[in-house]
């Protein structure tokens, strides 16, 4: 079986405690695991305001997963954000290589603007 590189973007809501909302992203984390996912970075971007207000929030948690994984994975990892009433949204796309080298790229610090800005100044 082959695995395949996907990148998952998902909203906790915002009005969850720090543990709380760590015990939401950790039990994806396992859920990636345990069938045979490959979770290879993880990002917390933080608190960030929603573009549109969903279920009147106007904030939530964001993270990100970057991960290789079997293809059927993603169908009980859809089924679990649905379920999970802690998760706001959720987006899981395919990395082609394209994609991937931008993953890389961007975890790499290439396009953030500070870190350009301090390299340049020093």
């Amino acid at each position: 079986m082959s695995l395949k590189n996907y990148e998952t973007v998902f909203i906790v809501n915002p009005v969850l405690s720090d543990d709380q909302i760590k015990d939401a992203v950790a039990k994806f984390k396992n859920l990636v695991k345990e069938y045979g996912g490959d979770l290879y970075h993880t990002e917390d971007w933080g608190l960030k305001k929603l573009a549109y207000p969903i279920d009147h929030k106007t904030t939530g948690h964001y993270h990100l997963f970057e991960f290789k994984a079997p293809a059927d994975l993603l169908q009980k990892m859809e089924i679990e954000f649905r379920r999970d009433e802690n998760i706001i949204r959720f987006i899981t796309v395919h990395l082609d290589k394209y994609a991937l080298e931008f993953a890389e790229n961007r975890r790499n610090g290439k396009y953030n603007k500070k870190q350009k800005e301090e390299e340049a100044t020093s």
